[in-house]
C-alpha cells in the first residue's frame, strides 16, 4: 500500500533536509582539511597564492566527498527517522495505521533518485574536476603528475614480436613511463631480451627508451643512449591507461574499458569502477534499510544511544566489507561485479531481515 502524497512529501523532505545537511557538513570538513593542507605545501611553491589553493582544493574535494555519499545516506536517514520518532510523528503515523514499511517508502526514493543523480550527473562532474585539479596542481607545483602506488604492466604485439612492459609510474598527462623493464619476445613465444631503463615514452608507432641497457643470453649487456620498440599502441589509449578509474566520467568508462581492452591493456580496475557505480543507487537504498533497523524505537523507551552506536557500527562493518570486495575485485580474484554489488545486496538483505524481524517478528 502507498503512502499518501501530502504526507510522502513530506517525510521525503525530512529526508532530503537531513541527508544534504549530513553530507554538506562531510563536504565543508574536507574542504576546510584539504584547503589547510595546501596552504602548508604552497610555501614551498612560487605563485601558490591563497586564492589558488582554495580553487584547487575546491577542484579536489567533490572526488573525495563522492566516497562518503553512502554514509551520509545512511546517517541522514537515522537522523530524519529520529527526529520524526522524537517529534512522536511515526507514533501518530502508526496510530494511523501506516506501517513501517510504508513512511519507508519515502526515504527509499529518494535513496535511488540520489543513487542515480550520483551516477549520472555529480560523478561525471568530480571525475572532470579531479582531472583539471591534477592539471592545476602539476602547473602550481611544477612536477610531473604521476601515477604511482601500484606497477604498470603492458602486454603489446608488434612487428617485432611480443613485448611485455612493466613501469613503475608513470605519467599522467603524456605517454611516457619510468623505472622500465622489457621483455620481448619472437612470434613463436621463444624470450629474445630483456631490456631496463630509467624512462620510456611511446610515439606513433614505437617506443623510445633512454639510457637503455639490454641483455640477452647470447651477448654481454650493451647500453644505448636511445632505443627504439615497434608498437601497435598509440599514445592517446597509453594515457589514458594511466588515469585512475576514478577520474573517468561515467559516461566514458564504457569507451574507455573498450578501448584498453583492444588494445591489450588490464582494464579490471575500470570494469569494478563501472560496476561500482551501477550498483550505488542499490547501495543507497541498503544504506535507508541499515538505519531504519535501528533507528525506530520510540524515544520514550529510551536507548536512543545505543541505537546511534548501532548504526555507526553498522555503517563501519559496510565500510570494510565495501573496501575488501573492492580490493578482492581489483586484483582480480573475484569478478568485478560480484565485488560491487556483494556490498549493497547483503546490505539491502540484512536491513530488510531486522525489519521484519523489528516489526512483524
Amino acid at each position: 500500500m502507498l503512502l499518501g502524497a501530502t504526507l510522502g512529501r513530506y517525510f521525503s523532505t525530512q529526508f532530503l533536509k537531513t541527508i544534504f545537511i549530513v553530507f554538506g557538513t562531510v563536504f565543508a570538513l574536507v574542504y576546510t582539511l584539504d584547503f589547510v593542507e595546501l596552504m602548508r605545501r604552497a610555501g614551498d611553491a612560487e605563485g601558490a597564492t591563497a586564492d589558488k589553493m582554495a580553487l584547487l582544493a575546491l577542484f579536489r574535494t567533490p572526488s573525495v566527498a563522492e566516497q562518503v555519499m553512502p554514509f551520509a545516506v545512511l546517517f541522514g536517514s537515522m537522523a530524519a527517522l529520529l527526529q520524526l520518532s522524537r517529534k512522536l510523528e511515526l507514533v501518530v503515523a502508526r496510530a494511523a495505521g501506516i506501517s513501517a514499511w510504508q513512511f519507508l517508502q519515502p526515504g527509499l526514493l529518494v535513496a535511488l533518485a540520489l543513487g542515480v543523480i550520483s551516477v549520472t550527473v555529480y560523478n561525471p562532474v568530480s571525475a572532470h574536476l579531479k582531472q583539471r585539479a591534477a592539471n592545476l596542481e602539476t602547473k602550481i607545483f611544477n612536477r610531473a603528475s604521476l601515477a604511482v602506488g601500484k606497477e604498470i604492466w603492458i602486454r603489446q604485439r608488434s612487428k617485432d614480436g611480443q613485448a611485455i612492459i612493466r613501469a613503475a609510474a608513470a605519467s599522467g598527462d603524456t605517454a611516457t613511463i619510468t623505472g622500465v623493464t622489457v621483455f620481448t619476445f619472437n612470434d613463436n613465444g621463444t624470450f629474445e631480451q630483456r631490456i631496463e631503463a630509467p624512462e620510456a615514452t611511446l610515439q606513433e608507432g614505437f617506443w623510445e627508451l633512454k639510457d637503455a641497457r639490454v641483455l640477452t643470453e647470447t651477448e654481454r649487456p650493451q647500453t644505448y643512449a636511445r632505443y627504439v620498440i615497434a608498437s601497435n599502441l598509440v599514445p592517446s589509449q597509453v594515457r589514458e591507461s594511466f588515469i585512475a578509474p576514478d577520474s573517468v566520467p561515467f559516461w566514458n568508462l564504457r569507451d574507455s574499458i573498450y578501448r584498453m581492452e583492444r588494445a591489450g591493456l588490464d582494464a579490471t580496475r575500470y570494469h569494478l569502477q563501472y560496476d561500482i557505480l551501477l550498483a550505488r543507487p542499490l547501495l543507497f537504498i541498503a544504506m535507508v534499510f541499515v538505519a531504519a533497523s535501528v533507528s525506530l524505537r520510540f524515544f520514550r523507551f529510551g536507548g536512543v544511544a545505543v541505537m546511534v552506536l548501532g548504526g555507526v557500527a553498522a555503517g563501519f562493518v559496510l565500510y570494510v566489507a565495501t573496501e575488501l570486495m573492492g580490493e578482492l575485485g581489483a586484483s582480480g580474484l573475484i569478478s568485478s561485479a560480484v565485488a560491487a554489488w556483494f556490498p549493497a545486496v547483503v546490505g539491502s538483505l540484512l536491513g530488510t531481515l531486522a525489519l521484519l524481524y523489528q516489526e512483524d517478528g
